[in-house]
């Protein structure tokens, strides 16, 4: 299995740091080999990465990626052959898979994802058929992606088995279910209790229970034993984070906690800069401790800026998807982006099936600086074709060959990947 090689847009001069992975190719893979033989990787994933210049770390990891109409067609076969390793790791006879997609059947682009990844499952020899949950559907209905592909999502039942209970949809019989929404609003009774049937990822991934201070506190741990392995410091490849918790966003209360953290990683970011001789001002991102599509989300540069909050920014902040309510946040060190496509701030996206990176895209936006979050409105996506398959970079080669850049970003994308593994071992049976 090879790990491909995207081109990048950016041909700058590289940090030390890259510099250091390049020659370290061997050391790394042989570490990360050593990893996978004690914990398991999720099926999927995807890491949003930051190159900074100075730094390059994950500041977000996906277990529901849905972006896969967004990478190249030239991934397709790699992605079918880390596919097939996914599976034979958890049920190597498996014949039928059901994919549950999220409920929203409106947005095109969203549904091409579910046709792409379909098609990729479907190539390993699987039958696939597609279930929802979305309670408006009582039929088997066709949708039509951004594309115009058809797809066909038919209401979920649970039949009898043995002693137990199977999910199925009319006259399949899956051992497998994909899961390809994040139940942000809580785990259905009917996927709870499934007799003999792997569910992935498992139910305490998804964000009724995941919560991303649990997955940056893992990340922390596989850093600093990777930066370890390689005599770096860890800062190099790890945001500062923390939690706030109790907070009432849309009537204003609980934020002395929100103000104490932004103060707590502002003093540690500050020392790390005044260190490495960064002249620009540090900032922090404040999340939602759960959830995605790049919801209750602000940035700051100083407790003042969570004290004088406005009752938009208020609101803004106290629900995500699905109307779910805030009470939680990360406070997480800014990692700005020095990359650019066609004039917008970009951030490669790493793609991954198993423990194999299979591509990857640019999420660019044109409308927002290096230091903001650009999962916003205005943004755009750049798929990345492969400039080469290949799992080593090439240090005879200049650091800044697309190749031995795109490498990096894979090193830290499966540093990710292997934090998201631990995470799922420390987490196991939160979802009740």
């Amino acid at each position: 299995m090879t790990t491909p090689h995207l081109q990048t847009a950016l041909t700058g001069e590289l940090a030390a740091l890259e510099r250091t992975m390049i020659q370290a190719t061997p050391q790394i893979e042989r570490w990360l080999r050593m990893q996978w033989q004690d914990h398991t990787p999720p099926f999927y994933g995807s890491v949003d990465v930051r190159n900074a210049g100075y730094k390059i770390a994950p500041v977000d990891t996906n277990l529901f990626p849905g972006g896969f109409n967004n990478l190249s067609d030239a991934m397709l076969p790699l992605a079918v052959m880390a596919a097939q390793a996914g599976v034979d790791k958890y049920c190597a006879d498996a014949r039928n898979l059901l994919l549950i997609p999220e409920n929203h059947t409106r947005n095109g682009f969203y549904l091409q994802n579910v046709h792409r990844l379909a098609q990729i499952l479907r190539q390993t020899g699987l039958n696939v058929r597609l279930g929802t949950l979305n309670p408006e559907i009582t039929l088997p209905t066709d949708l039509t992606t951004a594309d115009g592909s058809i797809l066909t999502v038919e209401p979920l039942i649970r039949v009898k088995h043995g002693t137990g209970e199977r999910l199925t949809v009319a006259g399949f019989d899956p051992c497998m279910i994909l899961l390809n929404n994040d139940l942000t609003s809580g785990i259905p009774a009917i996927l709870r209790g499934l007799d003999s049937q792997i569910v992935l990822p498992p139910l305490h991934g998804g964000w009724a229970v995941r919560r991303k201070t649990n997955h940056f506190a893992a990340y922390d741990g596989v850093a600093k034993a990777f930066a370890s392995e390689l005599a770096i410091d860890d800062w190099l490849i790890n945001p500062y984070f923390t939690k706030a918790g109790g907070i009432d966003f849309a009537n204003g209360t609980g934020l002395q906690a929100l103000q104490d953290g932004v103060s707590d990683v502002l003093a540690k970011t500050r020392l790390k800069y005044a260190e490495y001789g960064i002249t620009e001002a540090p900032f922090l991102i404040v999340k939602a401790d759960a959830g995605t599509y790049g919801m209750g989300i602000m940035q700051v540069k100083s407790p003042d800026d969570v004290a004088v909050l406005n009752r938009k920014q208020r609101n803004k902040m106290s629900v995500i998807k699905e109307g779910a309510q805030v009470q939680e946040v990360i406070i997480q060190e800014g990692v700005p982006t020095i990359e650019q496509v066609n004039g917008g701030s970009a951030e490669p996206v790493v793609y991954m099936m198993d423990r194999f990176v299979v591509g990857g895209f640019y999420r660019v936006n044109t409308q927002r600086g290096k230091d903001e979050n650009l999962n916003a409105p205005g943004m755009s996506f750049e798929p990345l074709a492969f400039e080469k398959a290949c799992n080593l970079a090439d240090a005879s080669a200049t650091p800044c060959k697309t190749t031995n850049r795109f490498y990096t970003y894979g090193v830290v994308g499966r540093l990710a990947l292997l934090a998201a593994s631990v995470e799922l071992e420390q987490t196991v049976g939160l979802a009740g």
